[in-house]
């Protein structure tokens, strides 16, 4: 039996429809950045003992889209390693599922690399972000710690994650605001694929988060938090706006979202260098320098407490327990 752990990432520059649902490709690259405190444990061995794939998460059996995504990925583990044996699977999330903090992302990352070792198979990151990625987008990411950039690409072998910067040597951090860690009423899934079947906003989105993606990834090799944030910020903004433009329109934003988003502007019109990030879910993630984290995290805790808030460094890629 073999364990992985892989950690969750926040989308600096988002991934945000499928122009692929298949092979899980996407419209535009998006750039993350691997987080420490958020992970995900899972242990796999395939068993000729077994008649058929044996799946739980957090000790209760997988069932529905998240088994039907486990099962092709070790489907494509099995291709790979010449093999028909089934698995037995136990993954422990620390994280909050489907709420926005890229649960999916941890676990299929982590299911890939330990799979692929159970299997025999000897694949290096590239290819474990490729197999990552059929399970879920933003897996593909999670592979590696630091700054990640997901290639969109054109078929299965072109759209990978690569390193833009593994060891973050500079001053930033992220703090995560966890305004509601339920379920989401719209998953990710739905709310892609609505977004892009009606929302006019979309073109519109894809072409800027492209464009996106030359500064951002300067602005993190310069180490400049101020125009990393401002483009996450920006891309963050314009990626909800096509959820309000979708028929029927729908929204992640929560009231105390609001309010954070409003009181990090505050406090950037007052020199504090803190920039708002928010994926499919109503929890926000602040960046910001170190420096500032006891001021944020003072004015934040006015809106949800002292509780709802955690301190992210840039965290590591896969590793095996």
């Amino acid at each position: 039996m073999i364990t992985a752990r892989a950690h969750t990432n926040i989308a600096l520059l988002k991934y945000w429809g499928k122009k692929d649902s298949e092979l899980i490709l996407p419209y535009n690259d998006s750039i993350s950045l691997t987080l420490d405190q958020f992970y995900t444990d899972t242990s796999v061995e395939f068993s000729q003992h077994l008649k058929k794939d044996e799946i739980s998460v957090d000790e209760k059996p997988l069932t529905g889209s998240g088994l039907t995504r486990a099962k092709r990925v070790l489907d494509l583990v099995r291709g790979q390693a010449q093999i028909h044996t089934a698995a037995r699977v136990y993954s422990t999330n620390h994280v909050p599922t489907s709420a926005g903090l890229a649960s999916s992302a941890s676990a299929f990352a982590a299911l890939a690399a330990a799979s692929a070792k159970a299997a025999g198979l000897t694949l290096d990151k590239r290819a474990l972000s490729i197999l990552a990625r059929h399970g879920s987008g933003s897996a593909s990411r999670s592979i590696f710690g630091g700054f990640v950039h997901w290639h969109a690409g054109t078929d299965n072998q072109s759209s990978y994650a690569e390193s833009i910067q593994s060891k973050v040597d500079w001053d930033i951090n992220l703090i995560t605001v966890l305004i509601n860690t339920n379920e989401k009423k719209v998953s990710s899934t739905n709310g892609m694929q609505s977004v892009v079947k009606t929302s006019p906003f979309f073109p519109a989105w894809v072409k800027a988060a492209q464009a996106d993606v030359a500064p951002m990834t300067e602005a993190i090799l310069n180490k400049n938090l101020a125009k990393l944030g401002t483009l996450a910020e920006e891309n963050a903004m314009r990626m909800h706006a096509t959820t309000f433009g979708a028929d029927p329109s729908f929204t992640y934003f929560q009231p105390q979202t609001l309010a954070i988003l409003n009181t990090v502007r505050n406090l950037r019109e007052q020199g504090v260098k803190c920039y708002s990030t928010v994926d499919a879910g109503p929890n926000v993630k602040v960046i910001c320098a170190k420096a500032d984290n006891e001021l944020l995290l003072t004015q934040l805790a006015k809106i949800v407490g002292h509780d709802a808030l955690s301190i992210c460094n840039p965290g590591p890629g896969v590793t095996y327990l």
